[in-house]
């Protein structure tokens, strides 16, 4: 399944040619999504309790895409058995005011995760290329540095220990439509949604070719995208919990000898 999502180096990914509703290959209902979402959060718990243990390394998930594409949702049902300690979420925004005064990647070095932590960056440091190019008019000359600066810090982090791996949520237009309308028509999600939401859906296409060129040009054999169909949340979730699963596996994080000093220890 990873296979056909998974973005070679230096590969366009053609967003505005893949699917957003399914997997090749792949043949699940939502009945059987859930299922494979349980075992997988399963499969995460048990290596994320040796990952913790280990306290060697480190594993970070790159959550992007457009506005409404689950990031949040994502984060909600596949981490939900790890405990707190052990992971945390950053988000990168509009930078504050003192965050302007240091180079665009100075907030995003400090927030990656310490050994033995999983960290998850729901929405990152790409937002300081894309959104600034497609809003602001970032220059072509800087984007093209900036993600050569990107590569080079991915490159960094792995080398000294962070496994990375990235998804983009990957949504129709229709799909974006339907659930920024539902903000809209529900009271209790109502502010989520703001005016900047609709200037954002008006430059689509101009973030799709955003997007593509970030993916095409920071996917590497150290820090590969994947690109996930995201319009049926139960279907992203398959996949992201498989990213995720795979990738702690594939680390194979190891728990600690054991004391000697405890055998033969018995709990009054």
């Amino acid at each position: 399944m990873l296979d056909v999502l998974r973005v070679a180096p230096k590969q366009a990914p053609d967003l505005a040619g893949r699917g957003t509703t399914a997997v090749p290959g792949l043949k699940v209902d939502k009945r059987r999504a859930e299922a494979l979402v349980d075992a997988a959060v399963a499969r995460i718990e048990v290596q994320q309790q040796r990952l913790f243990a280990e306290n060697q390394r480190s594993l970070l998930l790159v959550l992007q895409g457009m506005d409404t594409s689950g990031k949040d949702g994502a984060v909600k049902k596949v981490f939900r058995s790890i405990t707190p300690a052990a992971f945390d979420v950053a988000s990168f925004k509009m930078p504050s005011e003192s965050e302007r005064e240091h180079d665009y990647l100075w907030r995003v070095h400090a927030m990656f995760p310490r050994r033995g932590q999983i960290g998850i960056f729901n929405r990152s440091h790409y937002e300081d290329v894309v959104a600034a190019h497609v809003r602001g008019g970032l220059p072509m000359q800087q984007v093209k540095r900036r993600y050569r600066h990107i590569v080079e810090l991915e490159r960094m982090a792995v080398e000294e220990g962070t496994t990375i791996v990235k998804c983009f949520l990957h949504i129709s237009k229709d799909e974006q439509r339907e659930r920024l309308q539902a903000r809209l028509d529900d009271p209790e999600k109502r502010w989520k949604f703001r005016v900047g939401d609709l200037e954002d859906r008006a430059r689509w296409d101009a973030f799709t070719e955003a997007y593509e060129r970030a993916i095409t040009a920071t996917s590497s054999a150290h820090a590969p995208w994947f690109v996930v169909p995201a319009d049926k949340k139960w279907l992203r979730d398959v996949v992201v919990s498989e990213v995720v699963a795979s990738t702690l596996e594939a680390m194979a994080p190891e728990l600690p000898p054991d004391d000697p000093a405890i055998d033969g220890i018995t709990i009054p």
